[in-house]
């Protein structure tokens, strides 16, 4: 049996921790800031560094390095080298949204994770727990990875954001519009994105996009605009 151990059980860690619990992992009792890390690393096989992205560094080198542990991190846009000094390193980045433990362990099971390519394999192995698929990521293009990331999740709840705050003008509400978001998200998985969009944009119909942002308040006009001139970047 494979043990855990995380230091910082916040969202992420404490999602991951439950996760592994359930999948039949030994899961240590976890570490904050207040604790002793200098010997954390020891008597466990992966020790997850779940801090912010800020204090990854700074924590990794307060711990002893030990020959037999994994050391890793949570976060997707680092790589490896915040590790530095540990023998056994890696990256274990779930593409998923984590708002709690109870929901995060849940997600996580069967998702996406991003792993450093040279990393270690008992990152793999974690994942093959959880019965995740794995996509392995250069040390150089951990940014533009993680950037994909927050286009995919965080752009995306600002924009419904945007619609939540158009569609008030007019007395509807967000919920009348979600399932034409998740229609769209569907039509993506199974045509991909050029192939799924709709519109006036992919029907050329510069009169209605103009029509629409005369009737947009000042505020709201820009990202109407930019988000059109992505949808043209997808037509024939």
């Amino acid at each position: 049996m494979s043990r855990l151990r995380v230091v910082g059980p916040g969202r992420a860690g404490g999602s991951l921790a439950l996760a592994l619990e359930r999948a039949g992992w030994d899961v240590l009792p976890p570490l904050g800031r207040h604790d002793d890390l200098g010997p954390a690393a020891v008597g466990t096989d992966l020790l997850v560094v779940a801090t912010p992205d800020a204090a990854v560094a700074e924590v990794s080198a307060a711990i002893e390095p030990q020959p037999l542990t994994t050391v890793a991190h949570l976060s997707g846009s680092l790589g490896l080298a915040p590790l530095a000094g540990h023998p056994r390193r890696a990256v274990l980045h779930p593409l998923v949204a984590l708002p709690d433990p109870d929901r995060g362990s849940e997600r996580l099971v069967g998702a996406w994770f991003g792993l450093a390519a040279d990393g270690d394999a008992l990152a793999a192995e974690a994942v093959a727990s959880l019965r995740g698929r794995v996509v392995h990521i250069a040390e150089g293009d951990w940014p533009r990875y993680h950037a994909a990331a927050v286009i995919a999740s965080n752009h995306l709840v600002a924009l419904l954001g945007q619609v939540e705050r158009v569609a008030s003008g007019v007395g509807a509400p967000v919920e009348a519009f979600l399932d034409l978001a998740r229609g769209s998200l569907a039509d993506v998985a199974e045509l991909g994105p050029a192939a799924a969009l709709t519109g006036p944009v992919r029907r050329g119909d510069t009169a209605t996009v103009e029509r629409h942002l005369a009737a947009l308040p000042d505020a709201e006009r820009a990202a109407y605009e930019a988000l059109a001139r992505e949808a043209a970047r997808l037509c024939p």
